[in-house]
């Protein structure tokens, strides 16, 4: 049969032995005092009351409020970028100083810059000087048509005359060619005189003669009309390509003229301006650094600091609870306090001026549960910087009926449940077991548990026990003035 032996550690039986001496001395000393206490005294006092400090609860109207931390930011900021490339050559603004919109900050070497707006200025002029160039030659053309026109109607006018001529000869012919013919025979028969026979031959070959003048002057009209009508042509062709001239050389005018406002505000780039008016901040650049347009370093960056947002996000089961709150009638909305928020410094210390509710956001951020608030809070003493940790109280509405117990007067029982002590209408403490709602100050809001008149027990809760008898007077403040005795012969009425 195997057996078990005990091993003590060296020195535990005279650690066990000085425990035990000392709880022994304990234990004598006490039943010494208990004796002594009942030999001086005879047992406990019959018939004593502990007294207690009590607050009556009475509803009153409290504006409730979250305080939310938030970042303030600039209500405007501009980083200022170069928008050429060049050296700087000067700097004309002092870091951290305030600045207005279209201040000069920096001049950049403008030599590159400056020729091509001198070269872009002649070719305006070079332009212009073609336009009228081609302005010219469109009136030559056109005189030059007139000039032709005149002579055509002047053709017209010749062909007219010489048709009408040989018509006139053309008549005067038909009856001599006819006294021609009768002449001849009647000349054969000795009728009549050979001198009038000869006569009427001769008039015969004058009208025919002119008629082939008359047709020779037609038909020189007609070359002359052709050769007008060519000139009419030609003039016509001129005259629309010096047109077409003008308009290239007003064309070229538009687009020497873009050139010289592209080039002048290009020009105009070297000198780096303030897009906005605030505080310049510092120069990441000196004097004699090469700049690049549209680099991604910013030159120097300014901010508008006479008013700055606050951004802050707010849980969305916080605006949940809020609207559930104000459909039951817990909450009422007071206007003038919803856009007015307060705000406290990183020290505690709470700022000069209020708020002003901007707006919220119309989504939640799925990482955080929370949307964000965005105020507006004036800073003419530049107190509040970018970046600057802040706390608001943004305003949720207003309690009519609220409950409000000072928070020492609160406790927590072995569940960790918020407990308070009250003085029943029998004059007995009585424990109730509350629903807090935020802390407000030094008290907490109380959703449930307590009713009005109820006595809730502040000081002396040591001295109380549920189910006891207690006296109770009204709670002093810590600085308060001593107040006088409550009646306790009166007790407050219960809640229904």
């Amino acid at each position: 049969m195997k057996r078990w032996q005990v091993v003590r550690e060296p020195g535990a039986s005279a650690r066990l032995n000085r425990a035990a001496a000392t709880v022994g001395l304990l234990a004598a000393s006490l039943a010494l005092s208990s004796c002594g206490k009942t030999k001086a005294t005879g047992g406990p006092a019959a018939g004593a009351t502990p007294e207690v400090a009590v607050v009556v609860v009475q509803p009153q109207r409290v504006e409730i409020s979250s305080e939310l931390p938030g970042r303030v930011s600039a209500l405007l900021v501009a980083e200022v970028r170069p928008q050429v490339s060049g050296i700087i050559q000067e700097r004309l603004f002092d870091e951290g100083s305030d600045v207005k919109a279209g201040a000069v900050l920096y001049g950049i070497a403008p030599g590159n810059y400056q020729t091509a707006c001198t070269n872009a200025t002649a070719a305006v002029a070079v332009a212009k000087a073609n336009l009228g160039t081609a302005q010219a030659a469109v009136a030559t053309a056109k005189a030059a048509q007139a000039t032709a026109l005149a002579v055509r109607d002047a053709a017209k006018a010749s062909l007219a005359s010489a048709k009408a001529a040989r018509s006139r000869a053309e008549a005067s012919a038909v009856p001599l060619r006819l006294r021609a013919e009768r002449f001849r025979d009647l000349a054969a028969s000795k009728a009549v005189s050979q001198q009038d026979y000869d006569d009427v031959c001769a008039a015969l070959k004058q009208a025919e003669a002119g008629i082939e003048g008359a047709a020779a002057g037609i038909e020189g009209a007609t070359a002359e009309g052709a050769r007008a009508e060519a000139a009419i042509l030609a003039a016509e062709a001129d005259s629309r390509r010096a047109e077409a001239a003008v308009q290239g050389a007003q064309a070229a005018i538009g687009s020497a003229e873009a050139g010289l406002e592209a080039a002048q505000t290009t020009l105009g780039y070297t000198r780096v301006t303030a897009p906005i008016s605030g505080r310049i901040g510092r120069s990441t650049v000196t004097i004699g650094a090469l700049a690049t347009a549209y680099q991604p370093v910013p030159l120097t960056t300014i901010q508008q600091l006479d008013q700055v947002y606050v951004d802050v996000p707010q849980a969305s089961a916080n605006l949940l609870r809020r609207k559930r709150n104000l459909a039951s009638g817990h909450l009422t909305r007071d206007e003038a306090l919803q856009t007015k928020v307060r705000l406290f410094l990183e020290d505690g210390t709470p700022y000069a001026a209020e708020g002003t509710l901007k707006f919220s956001d119309v989504s939640v951020d799925p990482s955080t549960a929370s949307f964000i608030l965005r105020l507006v809070f004036p800073n003419p003493d530049g107190v509040l910087l970018p970046g600057m940790f802040v706390r608001v109280a943004v305003s949720e509405g207003a309690n009519d009926q609220a409950i409000m117990v000072p928070q020492q007067a609160v406790t927590r029982d072995p569940k960790g449940n918020p407990v308070a002590l009250i003085v029943d209408a029998a004059g007995k403490a009585a424990e109730r077991r509350l629903t807090l709602d935020r802390a407000i100050g030094d008290q907490w809001l109380v959703a449930a548990g307590l009713a009005a008149g109820d006595r809730v027990i502040v000081e002396g809760m040591q001295r109380a026990r549920p189910g006891t008898a207690v006296k109770d007077v009204p709670f002093a403040a810590p600085g308060a003035p001593a107040p006088q005795p409550a009646d306790t012969a009166k007790p407050a009425p219960t809640a229904n």
